[in-house]
């Protein structure tokens, strides 16, 4: 219920403790004034789209990228702002909860009272539903109290709905002008910001005064790009399901007798999967983004995992932890298929139980071969993004069905000499997204709502709230705010791999898939044999807020070389000091060396940009 929200929570002494933490401001939004230097227009994130991308986003494309500085910056063409207006900002929680998003809100709440002790912030209770009923609560530092570095989106409540919709995109246009907005946040992940970007050019061609703003939360951690290192929520659920798996990894290895099948929450793509593996060593992980790769069946897959536990029995080792993402199931190329199926006749009113009778045949041979637990899981109908309902469809317990199937034929010929293979199964997702956040997480969501406001300030509509450098201490973190319109591309097709339907040539966010050339996917390949057969099992503990844990990061975001907008800027005073030193008047010979040097630096880069390197 809506009277529900906002009430002073009951604190245990930790989460009393976590409460009294304050994070940490980089230097660039200290002080009482907003300092931004744009830099140039960016381009569209694939060259092919560039058409669409400018009929969809007339008023919003090829906006700057914004970096704040720090007082002491000398940047000359720097927009100093220290008259602060009073305004007036709605905040929206958008899709899943994940850990940190309270923290949003304060940071946004505490910079707009700082800048402005008279400006307000507008909560909309119960997510996009509030936003479109114009149900509101007004922020306070006294509500905050028993909300800051907590976990859940309690304060607020949420959504998975969509502001995509001619009826709803003009219910959030009235909302915002008849409260009056300056500023609207939006904070969720792929979907959600996708939403936003949509909404800031409709709101732009309304001319309506409301800017938007996203901000990147979301536990998957597929909102990943040139601009984004890294969303709010990621850290602290990869941390906890981590302490789940080692404790899993500790139990197997004194017993001696199980294998742990283990699936994680993390949506069509195996973000968290892969980081969890980094992090606690268990036995085998099954990535998503592999199998997609290479075309593996679900027999190839369950073979691999005989083959594993065979290898592992001649050791003596007849126990094991496999991690499984929840979007391997979509990843199958012949259930990828059946799926479609299966979706498509829900779409035209087929009811569930004459399904299998309208299948093709090789999906309904398919289907008959599942176990009928599975039967059911496929045939629930899609979330209202019209994805598959991945959380509910139970792969791990299937690949252990197989799994236990072929090791018992194996058994009875005798080519397995091992003990009998037993299996126990888990799902972790719903344990961890409402946990405490991380330090990191805490610090992080803090920092993007105080950029929202700079965002804000500096007149900025259609923007993500960023940070780059992130592996790096908070003092040393880079802020700035990057166009939503520059990590859209278009989707030519009407369904993608995790059934997601949407419209033929609508721009939109996609979520990353797990970089199969990245440092992160690298590293795992390195240890993966050591993981399987020498049982290297590594215990983080559980989330740790003091002493030498306290600071760790997600190993897949500290091995990784990114800090793009750091890069950018620069690549900027590079520039600069090019036109400093060529200009008419220089000597033949800079101009000469200057005209050899770029004419070889375009060349490079036309070649690149051809081939789609970015």
């Amino acid at each position: 219920m809506d009277s529900d929200f906002g009430i002073p929570r009951e604190l245990s002494p930790l989460q009393q403790l976590r409460s009294q933490y304050h994070p940490e401001l980089p230097p660039c939004l200290q002080g009482t004034t907003v300092r931004v230097e744009l830099g140039d227009g960016t381009t569209v994130a694939e060259a092919a789209d560039s058409h669409t991308m400018a009929r969809a986003f007339p008023h919003t494309l090829g906006q700057p990228l914004a970096h704040f500085l720090r007082e002491t910056a000398q940047v000359a063409d720097a927009h100093i702002i220290s008259e602060l207006p009073s305004v007036r900002v709605g905040i929206v929680f958008c899709g899943r909860q994940a850990p940190g998003g309270h923290n949003v809100i304060w940071g946004l709440f505490e910079a707009l009272k700082v800048h402005n002790t008279k400006s307000t912030l507008l909560g909309f209770l119960g997510g996009s539903e509030g936003l479109f009923a114009q149900k509101t609560l007004e922020i306070t530092d006294d509500i905050l109290q028993t909300y800051k570095n907590q976990g859940g989106y309690d304060l607020l409540g949420r959504t998975k709905d969509q502001i995509k919709t001619t009826e709803q995109v003009n219910a959030a246009l009235k909302s915002c002008t008849d409260l009056k907005l300056d500023g609207l946040v939006i904070i969720g992940g792929v979907i959600s910001n996708t939403d936003a970007a949509h909404l800031a050019e409709f709101f732009a061609a309304a001319k309506c005064p409301t800017k938007v703003v996203g901000v990147p939360v979301t536990t998957n951690g597929d909102l990943k790009n040139q601009f984004v290192e890294a969303n709010v929520g990621f850290d602290t659920i990869c941390k906890v399901n981590s302490q789940l798996i080692s404790n899993a990894c500790t139990d197997a290895l004194s017993a001696e007798k199980y294998y742990y099948f283990i699936r994680l929450m993390g949506r069509k793509h195996s973000h968290v999967a892969l980081e969890c593996t980094l992090q606690s060593h268990p036995n085998m992980v099954i990535l998503g983004e592999e199998v997609a790769a290479s075309k593996l069946t679900i027999f190839d897959i369950a073979k691999q995992i005989c083959d594993a536990v065979q290898a592992r029995a001649v050791e003596d080792k007849n126990h094991g932890v496999i991690l499984i993402p929840e979007g391997l199931i979509v990843s199958i190329p012949e259930v990828y298929a059946l799926l479609k199926e299966i979706h498509g006749l829900l779409r035209q009113g087929v009811a569930a139980d004459k399904i299998s009778t309208q299948l093709s045949p090789w999906s309904s041979a398919l289907f008959e071969f599942l176990p009928p637990f599975i039967k059911k899981q496929l045939l629930l109908h899609p979330e209202s993004d019209d994805s598959a309902q991945l959380s509910q469809i139970e792969t791990e317990k299937f690949l252990a069905y197989l799994v236990e199937t072929e090791m018992n034929k194996r058994l009875k010929e005798g080519t397995y000499k091992g003990k009998k293979f037993n299996a126990i199964c888990h799902f972790f997702g719903y344990q961890a997204r409402g946990s405490l956040p991380s330090k990191f997480d805490c610090d992080y969501a803090y920092v993007l709502g105080h950029i929202c406001y700079h965002a804000l300030a500096a007149g900025l509509n259609g923007y993500m709230a960023t940070v780059t450098n992130l592996k790096s201490p908070v003092n040393k973190w880079k802020c700035g705010a990057a166009p939503i319109t520059a990590m859209m591309s278009v989707k030519h097709w009407s369904q993608d791999a995790s059934y997601t339907l949407t419209s033929i040539g609508r721009p939109a966010i996609h979520p990353a898939m797990v970089d199969l050339k990245g440092k992160a996917y690298d590293l795992l390949r390195q240890n993966a044999q050591k993981f399987l057969m020498e049982d290297l099992y590594r215990n983080p503990g559980p989330l740790q807020y003091d002493g030498p844990g306290a600071d760790a990061k997600a190993v897949s975001l500290c091995v990784e070389d990114q800090d793009y907008m750091g890069r950018i800027k620069k690549l900027q005073e590079y520039l600069d000091q090019v036109r400093k030193i060529v200009k008419p008047g220089c000597s033949q010979d800079v101009l000469k060396a200057a005209l050899s040097v770029m004419a070889s630096v375009t060349d490079v880069l036309t070649t690149i940009s051809s081939t789609g390197g970015q």
